[in-house]
């Protein structure tokens, strides 16, 4: 395996790409287990597909902003590495596709060059942080949040605090009241406010907490209307500290925050949440508004003045998909990519025509499209002709026309159908048959492969996920029809209901007649959203309930879209919540190493970093203790409480006060260098009589 460490001027991302070309090579010796080294590929952004022996690479890229020198580098490492196509998502990544698991570091090393990381775009992390694509050229923003959003990501990059957690955490910060970005179905969600206290303007964020899409999705709670903007970071810090210590690990369909704010009430998790405050790193962060300048608009006149090259078509892309800056003078473009794919010779092609007419600053949305920035009135024309010569230029970006789709089947463990095709077939139906509704813009369409909400059905007026039925002895592929679901503004927002399951094939017939039926009985100017709970959900299944009836299935409704052969369930592993191996000398291992990496921060003056893995290190010991006893806890929390149940009160350890007790005291105290040498101590003196206690067994066995 070919090492490029010498190109890098980072020392930590050197490190890091060292250690998994260290790892790999040990993976493919069998000297690490499999579960365990996917949970370290997963925070590393390579994630198992459905195809063997073959990665899918996601880059993470904060709140979808990327140059046109790393989108080129990306569509390079694609060609090279993967299968000459960018996957943009809903989490403003980009993600590639068939990638050897050996060429990882090296592709890592190369996206680096251009400040690129890979690094905990999966996994038990903090997920990529996203945010409403127009900030900073919104007209109805108080301020712009891409600053936050970027401080936010750069803080808990590599953090201590998050990187081995239950499952994901996911953040997202809108730019206005509109709430774009869905702030209220996020672990935690922002949304910009500006408060006047004594004649002077302050910043701050109304603040949602405990929401989630998923198999089960629930609305966040909002939990302050006016956070202080130097205390984004410091609350932050202390909600997931709490999700660390007390969130799921075993279930892992039960292992998101909503679930422990379900779990023990949010008056106790707020509690809990304040208590962490004594021990966070920094207890005031002020955020440098100036850290996301916006970039340098294009020169004043283009090149070569244009015609657009189809004068109809033109001028509806110009009224659904062209929208004025804040910036006066300037117009900002929204560019529909279909299913969100774009393949790399569209990228060289689409950056080469844009050069000078756009800002260097694409932004990727979170309906897996692209917004371009700054573009003056004349140059419209030019980057609609772009635009139309690489099929980019349809109208209605984020209107009823513009369907969010996951990747499904095509590359997905977890997928049960073929979502992308079914996106294009719908798009397809709106164009030809309801045309003018390019121009609604209130009304969505979302789909996903299975029930996990990739696709974001959840949240949509009109969404669908996967799924499948049985009749005549075979499986057909189907759809759940979800109905109702959407953003309310301000932190608030609807979950889609479930309405009825229909074969696959039968998705063009249920918009049809949903779209029909609004268009038919709702009152002049009502809104879906009104309409639909004015019929209620009963009326809609029963309009749609003959689109079930599986007796009068034809033979090509056993396959699926975009299919030739009978349609088959073939449902993998899911790797989103990097499942880790509980072995005891696994964790005994894990944990020398915390050992080495708080002894590392505490030299170097990262006490509050020493403190924290010096903590991981009473969790994985006690943990590995636990397991040799046949005991499985469920959280950190229940690992301490366990540790005294079956160890300190059965005499095997002594701790004063308890075991539980003495390692929690990391929330009571500052993160002083005072602290962090005592509590350093204990946590080595814990790992060292252990380690002979374990010996002394093991002689005794022989």
């Amino acid at each position: 395996m070919q090492s490029f460490r010498t190109e890098l001027e980072n020392p930590i991302v050197e490190k890091e790409i060292i250690e998994l070309e260290r790892k790999i090579r040990e993976y493919q010796e069998g000297k690490i287990a499999e579960e365990k080294f996917r949970s370290l590929r997963l925070a590393r952004g390579v994630y198992g597909q459905r195809q063997p022996g073959v990665q899918m690479v996601r880059i993470k890229l904060p709140f979808g902003k990327v140059t046109f020198k790393q989108l080129l580098r990306i569509a390079d490492i694609s060609d090279e590495y993967a299968s000459s196509n960018l996957h943009l998502t809903t989490r403003q990544d980009i993600q590639i596709h068939y990638v050897s698991l050996a060429k990882t570091p090296e592709l890592w090393t190369k996206l680096a060059q251009d400040d690129i990381t890979l690094r905990e775009a999966c996994g038990n992390t903090v997920r990529n942080v996203t945010a409403s694509p127009n900030a900073g050229i919104d007209p109805e923003e108080p301020f712009d949040v891409s600053p936050y959003a970027q401080a936010l990501f750069s803080y808990f990059l590599r953090n201590p605090i998050c990187q081995e957690m239950g499952r994901k955490f996911k953040v997202a910060f809108s730019s206005s009241e509109r709430d774009t970005a869905f702030s209220y179905v996020h672990d935690l969600g922002f949304i910009p406010k500006v408060r006047t206290v004594a004649g002077i303007d302050e910043r701050g964020f109304k603040v949602m907490l405990g929401g989630g899409l998923g198999a089960q999705p629930m609305i966040a709670h909002v939990v302050h209307d006016f956070l202080p903007e130097d205390q984004l970071i410091p609350y932050t810090e202390s909600v997931i500290r709490v999700f660390d210590r007390y969130g799921e690990r075993n279930n892992r369909n039960k292992a998101r925050f909503k679930f422990l704010v379900q779990k023990i009430g949010l008056e106790e998790v707020l509690r809990l949440v304040d208590e962490e405050h004594t021990a966070n790193k920094v207890k005031s962060f002020m955020v440098d508004r100036n850290a996301v300048p916006q970039p340098e608009p294009p020169e004043v006149s283009p090149v070569v003045a244009e015609l657009p090259i189809d004068l109809f078509r033109y001028e509806v892309w110009e009224k659904t998909n062209v929208f004025p800056q804040k910036q006066e003078g300037f117009y900002a473009v929204y560019v529909k990519v279909p299913t969100g794919d774009l393949s790399t010779t569209k990228v060289r092609k689409l950056v080469e025509g844009v050069k000078g007419h756009i800002a260097d600053e694409i932004r990727i949305t979170q309906n897996q499209g692209l917004l371009f920035k700054f573009v003056r009135k004349q140059s419209l024309p030019h980057v609609f002709n772009i635009l139309n010569s690489l099929g980019l230029a349809a109208p209605g970006f984020d209107s009823v026309a513009d369907v969010t789709t996951c990747p499904g089947t095509d590359t997905c463990n977890l997928g049960i159908s073929n979502s992308t095709e079914m996106a294009r077939v719908l798009e397809q139906l709106i164009y030809e048959a309801y045309a003018d509704l390019v121009y609604n813009r209130e009304l969505k369409i979302k789909i996903s492969g299975c029930m996990n909400s990739c696709g974001q059905h959840g949240l949509a007026h009109i969404g669908f996920h996967g799924s499948s039925l049985k009749a005549a002895g075979k499986v057909v592929p189907a759809a759940q029809v979800m109905m109702g679901g959407g953003t309310l503004g301000d932190g608030l927002g609807r979950v889609a209901d479930r309405v009825i399951k229909v074969p696959s094939k039968r998705v063009t017939d249920v918009l049809r007649l949903i779209l029909d039926d609004y268009a038919s009985y709702a009152m002049e100017g009502e809104l879906f959203h009104d309409y639909y709970d004015r019929q209620t959900k009963d009326y809609f299944y029963r309009l749609l309930k003959p689109l079930a009836d599986l007796t009068t299935l034809t033979d090509d409704e056993f396959v699926d879209w975009g299919h030739e052969e009978t349609f088959q369930t073939a449902i993998g592993v899911g790797e989103c919540a990097g499942v880790v191996i509980d072995l005891v000398a696994t964790l005994l291992f894990e944990a020398e190493e915390k050992l080495d990496w708080a002894n590392e921060s505490y030299r170097t003056g990262g006490y509050a970093d020493a403190i924290y893995h010096a903590y991981s290190v009473f969790v994985s010991v006690a943990k590995a203790l636990l397991l040799d006893k046949g005991v499985n806890s469920s959280s950190q929390h229940a690992i301490l409480k366990d540790f005294d149940n079956h160890f300190v009160e059965t005499g095997e350890f002594t701790v004063s006060g308890g075991f539980a007790e003495h390692v929690l005291q990391i929330n009571k105290h500052e993160p002083s260098e005072t602290f962090a040498s005592y509590y350093l101590a204990a946590a080595i003196d814990f790992f060292e009589t252990t380690k002979a206690k374990r010996k002394a067994k093991d002689m005794i066995n022989v």
